[in-house]
């Protein structure tokens, strides 16, 4: 029963991208709670979460267990918080662990690949051409990002005026895979592919996971464009329902792979 809640949430039977549905809404109506008591227990060195004694699996049937107590915990507290039903939307890092033991397990070469191709189009790389007001705001926000990368992980960009790609030095995209490989675990890649897919920028997510930038900065980075167009036209409704969803699960995978790293 555990199992078929998140059918439709994690992408399980995905073959192209085994993580990309993590954010997707459930369309059938809510399940009821059928639980009373969620706890965390020890299992083989590492921790599940057990609803009334009982295990929770993923859709495919694979043991929901997480490498440490506090990332368990974190998890454990998700299905503590759900009331008279479940709901999938309100359980981020569950959904995250899903994908990761059910899709990012047996595809880490190519989700890492993937996350490592953001960087030939990273959005921190392509700057407006005007409005000097919105030239200076993604400035003073994306070049000391840019700068760390440079120095910290030996991955120079080159800067593109407007939507025209650009080839970036191979130099640098070897050295944003060399990052990311460092990331070797299923729930670890998950993690950095959430942030990666949610900013657009395998820089932002590195800068987060490596501890350079708070996941609120990072977040805010990644909106300076949308912000400054709210600004000059209004807010649009729409766009901040989806953008308080995009932070929901952001800011859910930079705490899940802090737990599950310490």
């Amino acid at each position: 029963m555990t199992s078929g809640i998140f059918d439709n949430l994690t992408g399980a039977t995905e073959k192209s991208d085994p993580i990309a549905l993590v954010q997707r809404e459930a369309r059938r109506p809510l399940p009821r709670r059928f639980y009373s008591d969620a706890k965390v227990e020890a299992r083989d060195g590492r921790f599940v979460v057990a609803l009334d004694g009982k295990t929770v699996r993923t859709p495919r049937r694979e043991l929901f267990s997480l490498p440490t107590g506090p990332s368990a915990e974190a998890v454990c507290a998700e299905w503590a918080a759900q009331e008279q039903t479940i709901d999938p939307a309100t359980m981020p890092m569950t959904r995250i662990v899903n994908s990761a033991l059910d899709g990012v397990a047996q595809a880490m070469g190519a989700v890492a690949s993937e996350i490592a191709k953001y960087a030939a189009s990273d959005v921190l790389c392509y700057r407006a051409v005007e409005p000097d007001t919105l030239v200076e705001l993604e400035r003073a926000a994306w070049d000391p990002v840019l700068d760390w990368a440079d120095e910290a992980l030996g991955a120079r960009f080159v800067l593109a005026k407007g939507v025209m790609f650009v080839d970036q030095p191979a130099a640098a995209l070897a050295a944003v895979e060399k990052a990311v490989q460092a990331y070797d675990t299923p729930i670890a890649l998950a993690c950095l592919h959430t942030m990666t897919t949610l900013t657009g920028s395998a820089v932002l997510a590195l800068a987060v996971a490596r501890g350079q930038m708070s996941v609120a900065s990072a977040w805010a980075a990644a909106h300076v464009d949308e912000d400054y167009e709210m600004q000059l036209w209004g807010q649009d409704e729409e766009a901040l329902e989806r953008r308080a969803k995009g932070w929901r699960e952001m800011d859910a995978a930079a705490r899940l792979l802090m737990l599950v790293s310490n």
